[in-house]
């Protein structure tokens, strides 16, 4: 089972909370490139999407929807945001993985790399870039990061 971790578009800083700060264009364009370039490698099939309730978030998953497969199902999450519990959100997924033959969450840092760090102890805590995606193959309860990639690092 594979688990892919996406760090949201770049976003701007006019909002009256953090919850509430939109993508910039730029950022709505990252996203869109990395999408296209995951597109191939999900092999037509996302059993499921976690995003946060952050607006950014959000915006991420609404924007890179249209070039990825239909995801059988999709959540949203209050659980996943910039300072969600690492642990248990690796638990959690780990259950899920019976359940599913991918997962894609869009999340925020810190919790983006402390997540990767929870799932594959070895891989240490990754800085992610804006827009920047992980993937973890997730089998018997263990992961191992197969790659961490961001807009500038992919063609």
């Amino acid at each position: 089972m594979k688990i892919y971790i996406m760090r949201h578009g770049q976003a701007g800083m006019n909002a009256k909370t953090d919850e509430l700060r939109p993508l910039t264009e730029q950022g709505i364009e990252e996203s869109i490139h990395m999408a296209r370039w995951l597109a191939p490698q999900l092999a037509d099939s996302l059993s499921l999407v976690l995003h946060s309730n952050y607006l950014r978030a959000r915006q991420t998953w609404q924007a890179i929807a249209p070039e990825l497969p239909e995801a059988a199902m999709v959540e949203e999450s209050g659980e996943i945001t910039p300072y969600g519990d690492p642990v248990f959100i690796a638990s959690y997924l780990g259950a899920l993985a019976a359940q599913h033959d991918s997962i894609l969450l869009v999340s925020h840092l810190p919790l983006v790399g402390y997540l990767v760090q929870s799932l594959c102890p070895a891989a240490g805590a990754p800085m992610f870039a804006t827009s920047g995606l992980a993937c973890i193959e997730w089998q018997n309860g263990k992961g191992v990061l197969l790659w961490l990639e961001g807009p500038h690092t992919i063609r």
